[in-house]
C-alpha cells in the first residue's frame, strides 16, 4: 500500500498537470528559506561577532574569516534542521492545490475533497510548525548521543510529517476528530510513510519538493486507507 501511494506520487511530481503548484510550491519554499538565511545570519552578526570581538580582541585576519566559514557551516546546518518546519507552512497553504490535481487525475471517478477551511489551515501549519521545530531541536540533541543519532532525525520528522500530512489530507473527507482517530488507527502505515517523506527531505535539492511529494502520497495513502474501511 505504501510503495504503491509512494509511486503514484512520484509519478506526478514532474507531470504537466502538478506545474502550476510545482512552482509555486518551489518558489515559496525557496523565498522562505532564504528569508531565514538572512534572518538567522543578521541575528548572528548581531549578537555573536560582538561578543566574540570582546572576548578575543586582536584575533588575525584569517581566523575571523575561518570564524566566518565555520559559521556559516553552523548557519547551514540550523538551515536544514528549519526545512521540515518550512515544508509544514508551505503544506497547508498548497494541500488542497495538489489533493485537487491527484483527485481529479487519479481518482475521477470519486466524490472530490473539500477544501480545509482558510484560517483552520493556517492555524493548524502554524501550531506544526512549533511542533516540529521542537521535535527537531530533541532531535539534534540527540545527534551528540552515540548509537541513535542520525536515526533520530529519521524518526522524529517521520512521525511529525507523516502524522501532520496525513491527517491534512483526510480532513478533505472527514471531520478534524475522524481525520486523527484514522491515523491513529493506522499509525504504524502512516508512520512508514513518514519516513519515506523524511527520507525525501534528507536529499539536498530534492528535499525543497517535499511539501509537493508529501502531500500527493499522503492523498494516495489515505484514499488506500478509506478503501479498506467498512461503509
Amino acid at each position: 500500500m505504501i510503495l504503491d501511494a509512494v509511486r503514484a506520487a512520484a509519478s506526478r511530481l514532474f507531470s504537466p498537470e502538478f506545474r502550476s503548484v510545482f512552482l509555486k510550491t518551489l518558489g515559496l519554499t525557496l523565498l522562505a528559506l532564504a528569508a531565514l538565511w538572512f534572518a538567522i545570519s543578521s541575528l548572528f552578526e548581531w549578537l555573536a561577532l560582538p561578543w566574540i570581538d570582546a572576548l578575543l580582541p586582536g584575533l588575525p585576519a584569517w581566523a575571523g574569516l575561518l570564524g566566518l566559514i565555520v559559521a556559516g557551516i553552523g548557519l547551514a546546518l540550523g538551515l536544514a534542521l528549519l526545512i521540515a518546519p518550512v515544508t509544514a507552512i508551505i503544506a497547508g497553504l498548497f494541500l488542497d492545490d495538489v489533493a485537487d490535481v491527484v483527485e481529479r487525475t487519479d481518482y475521477p471517478g470519486d466524490p472530490p475533497g473539500r477544501a480545509v477551511p482558510a484560517l483552520r489551515s493556517l492555524v493548524l501549519a502554524v501550531k506544526f510548525f512549533g511542533v516540529v521545530i521542537l521535535g527537531n531541536i530533541v532531535a539534534l540533541l540527540l545527534l551528540l548521543v552515540p548509537g541513535i543519532n542520525i536515526a533520530a532525525f529519521f524518526v522524529v520528522n517521520g512521525y511529525l510529517l507523516g502524522r501532520e500530512f496525513f491527517e491534512f489530507a483526510a480532513m478533505r473527507f472527514r471531520p478534524e476528530a475522524d481525520a486523527k482517530a484514522l491515523r491513529r488507527k493506522y499509525a504504524g502505515t502512516v508512520f512508514l510513510a513518514g519516513l519515506v517523506v523524511a527520507a525525501f527531505l534528507a536529499v539536498p535539492l530534492l528535499n525543497l519538493l517535499t511539501p509537493l511529494f508529501a502531500a500527493a502520497l499522503m492523498v494516495h495513502l489515505h484514499k488506500a486507507v478509506s478503501a479498506r474501511e467498512p461503509v
